[in-house]
């Protein structure tokens, strides 16, 4: 039998994945470590999906680590994510339990699971004065001239451009063996989706947000004096748009409209990392999201069973 010391489910934002670690961590009595780069953020519950309840199995609450760590408007970094993974992961393991890390955001996850040798990265004020006046188009195609450290899938401002330029031109000067990282040896299953389903439950998803409260939750975070509209646009996606039309930038038609559409380019480029990581060199077991529960839980048990 293969010896894993973690079980990874990622997959595309609608997919399904937390509802099956959960079961899983429930069958296999583990505990979950998240690897969403968004629900680190105590607060920002209903736009990260951050649905606590999904973490209830039978009455009991399955355990989950980094979620609600930090403060919204903190920049919270892959080196951190590393950091803070190894702790929960240790943490788990010493009670003699199953970690599963589950999650969308593939630099996150790949950090761990390719082992990526990181170092906290420091301010450049040369390098962003020099790009601040660039556009978000501009910054992007920069950043796809460097080596695939940084995740392109959550860059969609121009803030957060800046932010992995100037990690990927710290790194180029450092050398990697500064800092090690453990080699964990993990079962990855990826849950796919067809795209129309995929679509069709992104859309969904949306509007029940919309109507459980999500603009007042983001009127909410802006609403305290330490967190600033940009503050909140850096972290993409609903954040983004829901900000700007909370600010006056956009009507409410225009904001549903913009981050419908910014929402399924973004589980796009998920799939593509993910397959990007399959030629990095990490073997994903794929499974279909419309699998019964029992069926995804047995392939799992299954896979863990083989020689």
């Amino acid at each position: 039998m293969v010896k894993y010391d973690l079980i990874t489910i990622l997959g595309p934002t609608a997919c399904g994945k937390t509802s099956f670690a959960v079961q899983l961590a429930h069958t296999l009595q583990g505990e979950i470590i998240s690897a969403d780069s968004r629900q680190i953020y105590r607060g920002m519950d209903i736009g990260t999906g951050k649905d606590l309840r999904e973490y209830q199995v039978d009455g009991v609450t399955i355990p989950a680590h980094l979620i609600d760590i930090v403060d919204p408007g903190y920049k919270y970094n892959v080196y951190e994510y590393q950091r803070d993974f190894l702790q929960a992961y240790e943490a788990i393991k010493a009670k003699g339990v199953v970690p599963i890390m589950c999650g969308g955001t593939g630099m996150y996850l790949e950090s761990i699971l390719r082992g990526y040798r990181l170092l906290p990265v420091p301010e450049n004020t040369e390098l962003r004065n020099s790009l601040a006046d660039k556009s978000l188009d501009y910054l992007k195609k920069r950043l796809a001239t460097y080596k695939k450290l940084h995740n392109n899938t959550d860059v969609d401002s121009v803030k957060r451009a800046i932010r992995a330029i100037e990690i990927e031109e710290y790194y180029l000067l450092q050398p990697v063996d500064k800092r090690s990282f453990p080699t964990i040896n993990s079962l990855i299953i990826g849950i796919d989706i067809d795209r129309e389903l995929r679509r069709e439950r992104i859309t969904k998803r949306l509007h029940e947000r919309l109507e459980e409260g999500m603009v007042e939750e983001v009127r909410g975070l802006l609403a305290t004096s330490s967190i600033t509209p940009e503050d909140l646009i850096y972290y993409g996606l609903e954040y983004k748009f829901l900000t700007l039309y909370t600010i006056g930038k956009l009507s409410y038609e225009e904001m549903v409209r913009q981050l419908e559409v910014a929402i399924h380019q973004f589980a796009k480029r998920q799939m593509t990392w993910f397959r990007g990581m399959e030629r990095r060199g990490c073997s994903i077991c794929w499974i279909q999201t419309n699998w019964s529960m029992e069926e995804k839980v047995a392939y799992v048990v299954q896979q863990l069973k083989k020689e």
